[in-house]
């Protein structure tokens, strides 16, 4: 006998089993009940994340006239001895349907918050996805937006992620709540210690540099050593810089609080501004720029941004790149400035588990290898690069400190810059 269309379809896996005696409804719970009707549902139910009534669009009242339409179908073509033994088994069949649905769709779907802008990622999406058959849908904007937002919305957020650039953005995201605990042991693995809150609330994915980026033609590496020795007059109308506004700059000033004391970090910001070669201004890859053209001789600014430099379509850029050289500062020392890009697990996500395997992912070495060939990003295990750009600027000491120390003194760092007269 065909089932009519109507009706709700449910697999063999969800109906509960049935005894030998009762022949009729074995025959039914095998062939199960069509599964058009359980597409049907299940589109509904996509998207949806409310804590109520899973299948958007729907109101309680239409949920409830769906499941009596349901019994009343089952009702009907099961034979009258069988059917309170089927209705009972069927009901707690249906009702977890509903709860079993809505967890599968949301595990289905990730919604990041995303800071960066790059290619690197959406490859790495796209792979995840491939992989896992979880969709990562994204959503753009500024850190501060982004934060912001979250905060807005809070528990209610339909963020599972926040990824962003510089541990200073990802500490100011735990200050203001918006993010939550999330450990395993393949994210300890994968990311050393310093390179990630010590609560679990972020993780780096990938590492940049703050170097010293000079001439070739006008400066001998010899003649470069420290940060601190930048600051010496010798180097008076030659080294440019970005503004203090700058998450990069107050990072690295944090870090030399951390070395060196706050007294010491500002006398360093005053004599910084003084050696400037003119006003801070522009991005990183400005800096390179003002480099090459003969402006000055130093440039302090990301490695990353270099690589982006070496890889242009434009080949001014190429050239700009050619003609500079990269110096690891500090490196009898402390160990040049690192910084990470990261993300920690959304307070409000309904799907913590699939966000945490979503940064293991991030911070596998085939991803970290990506982000390396692409995006011109260490690994947070510096030593696996794989990059060959990167291999061509030489290994290098990194500064160990842990990177939560740069969130937690950057209100200091801002303040110092504005003493120095750092614009």
């Amino acid at each position: 006998m065909p089932l009519p269309t109507r009706s709700l379809g449910i697999s063999t896996g969800v109906l509960p089993a049935v005894s030998a005696e009762l022949p009729t409804v074995k025959a039914y719970a095998a062939a199960a009940i069509t599964t058009t009707a359980t597409k049907a549902i299940q589109k509904r139910f996509i998207r949806s994340r409310g804590p109520a009534y899973p299948a958007a669009g729907m109101t309680q009242g239409e949920v409830s006239k769906l499941r009596l339409d349901t019994v009343e179908t089952v009702s009907h073509f099961v034979e009258p001895p069988a059917r309170g033994f089927v209705m009972k088994s069927f009901l707690k069949s249906f009702f977890a349907l509903g709860l079993l649905a809505a967890a599968s769709v949301s595990a289905a779907e990730l919604n990041v918050y995303s800071h960066r802008h790059y290619d690197s990622d959406a490859i790495l999406f796209k792979q995840f996805t491939k992989e896992t058959g979880i969709k990562v849908n994204v959503v753009k904007g500024s850190a501060d937006q982004l934060i912001q937002r979250l905060v807005s919305e809070g528990k209610n957020s339909p963020a599972d992620l926040l990824l962003t650039v510089d541990a200073g953005r990802l500490h100011r995201a735990k200050a203001a709540g918006v993010l939550q605990p999330a450990k395993s042991k393949l994210l300890a693995k994968n990311v050393p210690a310093s390179m990630r809150d010590p609560e679990g609330h972020w993780y780096g994915m990938t590492v940049r540099s703050r170097v010293l980026v000079y001439s070739k033609d006008r400066v001998k590496p010899s003649e470069l050593s420290t940060y601190e020795a930048l600051a010496k007059p010798e180097w008076k109308g030659r080294v440019v810089a970005r503004s203090s506004s700058n998450i990069y700059n107050q990072s690295l000033l944090a870090s030399i609080i951390a070395a060196n004391g706050s007294d010491k970090a500002l006398a360093w910001a005053k004599a910084i501004r003084k050696n400037m070669a003119r006003s801070p201004r522009g991005s990183d890859r400005d800096q390179a720029r003002a480099v090459a053209a003969g402006l000055a001789d130093v440039a302090i600014m990301n490695t990353y941004y270099l690589g982006i430099l070496a890889n242009s379509s434009v080949a001014a850029d190429r050239e700009v790149a050619a003609k500079v050289g990269v110096f690891f500062p500090n490196q009898d020392g402390r160990g040049a400035h690192i910084n990470v890009s990261g993300g920690g697990v959304a307070v409000g996500s309904k799907s913590k588990k699939e966000a945490i395997r979503f940064l293991e992912f991030l911070t596998s070495a085939k991803s970290q290898e990506t982000f390396g060939n692409v995006n011109h990003e260490y690994p947070v295990i510096i030593g696996n690069n794989k990059s060959e750009l990167l291999k061509s600027w030489g290994s290098f000491k990194a500064d160990d400190v842990n990177l939560s120390v740069l969130g937690a003194k950057n209100t200091e760092a801002v303040k110092l810059f504005d003493l120095a007269g750092w614009e």
